[in-house]
């Protein structure tokens, strides 16, 4: 079992495929997606990864919190949050997940707070059909109807489906398709609706009813800090190399 990853939700666009078809997208983006944890087995009782992404100032954070990223040598997070893993999946800390974490044509379940709707009434919160729309309902059309029983037990039992808040709730789409990512810019285009506004977190994982593919990198694509380092160093211990090729050219001109 892999680890998921947490994205920010960007906005709605789509893409055409080769047959002129549009297809709606959700955009996602991973803002600096980092492992800041393990919880093992020994320690824990479970095994998992602690991940976080986006950026938080020091300033606003508990001392105990900033101690933790300290000790994972992490720049603080906005968002920390657990998935469980098997034992053979963990990824170090500190290395950061890659869109390429989930390939083309590839299933996941999307995690999200729904947008908030405030107050509703029960045909809005409930689908509910309402009152008659001819004779005999004057006014309350879209009333909510009987809520009680007659005198016993004379109350409405807790948990009747009736007007109140709407939204504001963790949701799971299941089963969403993966289309092509963007790497470089570290975003990956989900086929369909993903709960929340734009700007908030979700949580990206492997689907639960559907195979993960052959081709799914394992345990995940990651970039640790060592290898960024070594890759921006690259050009600058090119440099000296080419001065020194050159510099018997200029002798041999003088």
């Amino acid at each position: 079992m892999r680890s998921g990853v947490i994205a920010q939700k960007v906005g709605m666009t789509r893409v055409f495929t080769e047959t002129g078809e549009h297809i709606p997208v959700t955009v996602l983006k991973l803002g600096n997606c980092q492992v800041v944890g393990h919880r093992t087995e020994e320690k824990n009782g479970y095994v998992a990864l602690q991940l976080g992404a986006g950026t938080r100032k020091t300033v606003y954070m508990p001392k105990a919190e900033r101690g933790q990223f300290a000790v994972a040598k992490v720049e603080p997070k906005r968002q920390v949050e657990e998935f469980r893993v098997s034992a053979d999946a963990m990824i170090p800390v500190g290395a950061e997940i890659q869109a390429d974490h989930f390939v083309v044509g590839q299933f996941v379940d999307v995690t999200g707070t729904s947008v908030g709707k405030g107050f509703a009434g029960g045909m809005k919160r409930w689908n509910f059909g309402g009152l008659r729309a001819t004779h005999g309902v004057s006014v309350s059309h879209r009333s909510l109807g009987s809520t009680g029983n007659r005198q016993d037990p004379g109350r409405t039992f807790p948990g009747k489906k009736m007007a109140g808040h709407l939204g504001q709730e963790t949701v799971t789409t299941l089963n969403l398709t993966i289309w092509p990512v963007d790497v470089e810019r570290n975003l990956i285009l989900v086929k369909g609706a993903v709960p929340g506004t734009e700007g908030t977190f979700v949580k990206i994982r492997d689907a639960v009813k559907s195979a993960l593919p052959a081709e799914a990198p394992k345990p995940g694509a990651f970039r640790t800090a060592g290898q960024a380092a070594a890759t921006e160093a690259a050009p600058a211990e090119a440099a000296p190399a080419e001065a020194e090729a050159q510099a018997p050219e200029a002798g041999d001109q003088a």
